[in-house]
């Protein structure tokens, strides 16, 4: 048991950090427009050329809202199954971590959809030819792991 519990942590703590890494880092959109020398990134603030410049959008502004949400669930889950690892009785289930983290993989799925079905919208028309970054794929990778956590939650039971 204590060897599920520690793979269980782990996961949820890789899935954590994905998801803060995903939502920080400044690659959800990279663009070269010079060869491979000159790569201008976009992130979910701003775009990263010489002068910064932000982005303003209100598809963008939903992918930011859910990011943050997405990762500040996860984390509050994370200490919520803490907590219910020693307050719960035995048998019981850890239901109200499984729905939080669930939600938090609700919210990566809308943010990384959002985002791709409005990206172009996002950037000027000189930033509009390139390709998803490492962030947008860290992002996609974070919502089964977190999905997936949040089902082994809804299943795990407390014992001895």
């Amino acid at each position: 048991m204590l060897i599920i519990l520690a793979f269980i942590l782990l996961f949820h703590a890789a899935a954590a950090v994905l998801l803060f890494v995903a939502t920080v880092h400044n690659a959800w959109w990279v663009v070269s427009p010079g060869g491979d020398l000159a790569v201008i990134y976009a992130d979910l603030w701003y775009s990263w050329n010489s002068p910064c410049v932000p982005l303003e959008n209100t598809y963008l502004q939903t992918v930011q809202a859910t990011m943050i949400l997405a990762t500040i669930l996860c984390c509050v889950s994370f200490f919520i199954f803490i907590l219910q690892l020693f307050r719960l009785q035995q048998g019981d289930r850890f239901v109200f971590t499984a729905v939080i983290q669930l939600l938090a993989s609700v919210c990566v799925m809308i943010a990384a959809s959002v985002y791709t079905a409005q990206n172009k919208s996002f950037h000027k028309q000189d930033l509009q030819v390139g390709s998803f970054g490492s962030s947008y794929i860290l992002a996609w990778v974070s919502f089964p792991m977190t999905l997936v956590s949040g089902l082994m939650y809804l299943v795990l039971r407390k014992r001895k």
